[in-house]
């Protein structure tokens, strides 16, 4: 069995050392931080965690709230989520989140995690309230919509995300370069979606822009691929909708849009610009390729794990919004 001393003489440091970085002490130097998990990774440490939480108090496992599974984006941010966790010495698990089911979650986690970490899930005021009187802390990838949650520790729950009103100037101000001056948005109505924050974003550069919003250019989408496609194709079907150019919450429901258009035989861009919000790798290989905010997902996903345990280890950390890219690719561009 591997020891702490094996890792610290492989690593050429003291076995105190070790126990820094395994507890994410600020005192060590970056350099040497870095040769103890090399030194971990080649040896395949795994610390006495038993040991460690009698001793701490602390389960050393971390709930993460998942919304789908099935979609990319988030299997995207759960790796890079998982291997920091991992790298610090701490079990991941993940729950499928279904609203009607919250409060079960006082239960669920009582004694078994040190923490929380949502997908952009809103969770009711008195849940949040009732895991912080645990000193259990909570911090969200996404910012939760409609809780007047914002970024930094004075508030509930701490979120990272993009600044979306900057990302949504980017995309809309390239579809107006397109000569597009109606532009519709798919979102999801499920309620306490994180979609809302990004509709709120594109709703009010689309006006400070000088555009007209208008509420019928709002579809529901449900988030995923089949029903985009579905209501999209009603909707050309119908010959109802009066945008030329339309922006999907994210890539599932744009690249179900691709396919309504295929089948209602409306030529993209040349009669529907279509864009997403994410930049998972499948918009790069659709049918034409998708215009898409591009989502730092590793950065995003690792920075949060990091919050949430620097959190639950009594140390400070930032809650910075992050910049994303636009990536211009035919589904927009003539």
């Amino acid at each position: 069995m591997v020891t702490r001393k094996d890792v610290a003489d492989r690593a050429g440091v003291s076995s105190a050392v070790v126990s820094y970085v395994l507890n994410n002490r600020e005192i060590v130097k970056e350099e040497t931080r870095q040769k103890v998990l090399e030194a971990i990774r080649e040896l395949g440490y795994q610390p006495n965690l038993l040991a460690q939480s009698l001793k701490t108090k602390k389960s050393r496992q971390i709930a993460v709230l998942i919304n789908y599974l099935g979609n990319p984006f988030e299997a995207g941010l759960l790796i890079s989520i998982e291997q920091h966790a991992k790298d610090r010495g701490y079990f991941v698990f993940f729950q499928t989140y279904k609203q009607e089911e919250e409060d079960q979650l006082k239960s669920l986690f009582m004694g078994r995690v040190d923490g929380i970490l949502l997908l952009g899930q809103a969770l009711k005021p008195q849940v949040v309230e009732h895991f912080q009187t645990l000193d259990m802390p909570i911090v969200s990838v996404l910012r939760p919509a409609g809780s007047g949650m914002r970024s930094g520790s004075e508030a509930s729950v701490a979120y990272l995300d993009l600044d979306w009103e900057a990302e949504m100037s980017k995309l809309i101000r390239h579809l107006q370069q397109q000569g597009h001056t109606r532009i519709g948005f798919m979102g999801s109505g499920e309620a306490g979606q994180h979609y809302e924050v990004r509709l709120q974003a594109f709703i009010h550069v689309l006006r400070e822009t000088g555009c007209t919003w208008y509420s019928e250019d709002l579809l529901d989408g449900e988030g995923r691929f089949e029903p985009a496609e579905r209501v999209l194709h009603a909707e050309l079907m119908r010959q109802s909708a009066l945008f030329t150019a339309l922006v999907c919450a994210n890539d599932l429901m744009a690249a179900g849009c691709l396919a309504a258009c295929r089948k209602a035989g409306v030529g993209v861009p040349s009669q529907l610009a279509v864009a997403g919000c994410e930049d998972i790798l499948m918009s790069s290989q659709t049918d034409p390729p998708l215009t898409a905010i591009h989502y730092p997902r590793p950065q995003i996903g690792e920075a949060a794990m990091k919050l949430l345990l620097d959190t639950i280890e009594g140390n400070t950390a930032e809650t910075p919004l992050f910049s994303g890219e636009l990536v211009v690719r035919r589904s927009t561009e003539v």
